[in-house]
């Protein structure tokens, strides 16, 4: 168990919409979508890189039960799926997550280059 205060390490039940035995997965509470999700660990780590492979292949297999659940109530026209490693790249909250975000045609005027634009002078090519 993480922090007291950490967001992600204590899930009420109530929002959590799949489960496996060592990550959840539960709405973005700030969506940049409709039915944007994080897949998150149980075991408090910072950082992607600090997963054990057990705990990355159950991730990776929540992240395609992810997409069929999404896929059943918003029927989106494609997907993001990213992580923000430390705060240089964005991380807010310090327990990974992964964001699957769900993509709707017209949702942007140019979506070329995706996750490039996490740099937006780098998303054009």
């Amino acid at each position: 168990m993480g922090p007291v205060s950490c967001v992600f390490c204590a899930p009420e039940d109530a929002e959590v919409v799949l489960r496996g035995e060592m990550s959840y997965v539960r709405y973005d509470k700030f969506p940049v979508s409709p039915g944007h999700m994080l897949v998150i660990p149980f075991r408090h780590v910072p950082s992607v890189f600090d997963l054990n492979s057990d705990e990355i292949a159950e991730i990776g297999k929540l992240i395609v039960e992810t997409k069929e659940y999404i896929e059943q109530g918003y029927h989106p026209d494609g997907y993001n799926i990213g992580v923000n490693v430390g705060v240089a790249a964005g991380q807010t909250v310090m327990h990974v997550h992964i964001h699957v975000i769900p993509r709707y045609v017209g949702d942007m005027e140019n979506p070329r280059g995706g996750v490039r634009g996490v740099i937006p002078e780098r998303q054009g090519y």
